[in-house]
């Protein structure tokens, strides 16, 4: 057993991890927003129809379960991966199901209050390792998928 202990790469050192991730998140929040409305209208035939009465609610439980099952899966959405860039956790871990159930959920609420989205938007693009208010509180990162391997 070794003492080495996994970390988050060290953005001074290490930038390639962190380069466009920013813009990388958006394209990826673009794709992944477009997945889950296609799966609502997917879904809304199931639901006779009724599920046009409350699709902004179809869309957030969609949506929150689409992430937290690609992001425990694979630690990104499908989104992220395709833009090549995953989420570690503050070991250098990839997300596990209650991680990425976690991340959602900060993501979630930050999206609801239009402050603290636009707070993580900031963040994302002021700090060394572009974290968002939920990746700060949570100690994670959103790292290039291709520098990591």
């Amino acid at each position: 057993m070794t003492d080495y202990t996994w970390h988050t790469p060290d953005p001074v050192t290490q930038p390639e991890f962190y380069a466009d991730v920013p813009v990388k998140r958006l394209i990826a929040w673009v794709v992944d927003t477009i997945l889950v409305v296609v799966l609502c209208l997917l879904i809304l035939p199931f639901t006779a129809f009724t599920g046009i009465f409350f699709f902004p609610f179809l869309m957030l439980v969609v949506g929150f379960v689409y992430r937290v099952l690609t992001i425990a899966g694979g630690s990104a959405t499908w989104g992220m991966r395709l833009v090549a860039i995953e989420f570690r956790t503050a070991s250098g871990q990839r997300f596990d199901l209650p991680m990425a159930f976690l991340h959602t959920l900060g993501f979630s609420l930050s999206c609801a209050f239009f402050l603290v989205q636009i707070a993580s938007m900031i963040f994302m693009l002021t700090t060394p390792r572009a974290q968002g208010i939920t990746d700060h509180l949570l100690g994670t990162v959103a790292i290039n998928r291709r520098a990591a391997t």
